[in-house]
């Protein structure tokens, strides 16, 4: 992953996974929960603020709550999404040079 860089905006959830200790599914539920992964520090502040819940938990009870399931479907790393969505846009963009060369 050394070579191809990712959109800031994983960047920042990939920040996010490691500041806050998060796995890769409970960084999913945050996003599809619509959180913003600047903000994360504000509610992980459960050791000053004890009658709160750590931060894992909570986007865990959230989703479970939102979404009546306990993981997303699909909870891969945001580094594989991003390989992945590259490699579809650079297949997309082949095919359409291939269809501009063709006519």
């Amino acid at each position: 992953m050394a070579s191809a860089r990712l959109p800031a905006d994983l960047q920042a959830w990939v920040d996010a996974r490691t500041r806050h200790r998060l796995t890769h599914a409970q960084v999913q539920m945050a996003r599809e929960l619509g959180m913003n992964p600047r903000k994360l520090g504000k509610i992980d502040n459960h050791r000053q603020e004890p009658w709160k819940a750590p931060l894992p938990e909570f986007i865990q009870h959230l989703y479970r709550k939102r979404f009546g399931r306990e993981a997303p479907p699909d909870a891969r790393p945001l580094e594989e999404r991003a390989r992945e969505a590259a490699a579809k846009k650079a297949a997309r963009k082949a095919e359409k040079r291939a269809r501009r060369e063709a006519e």
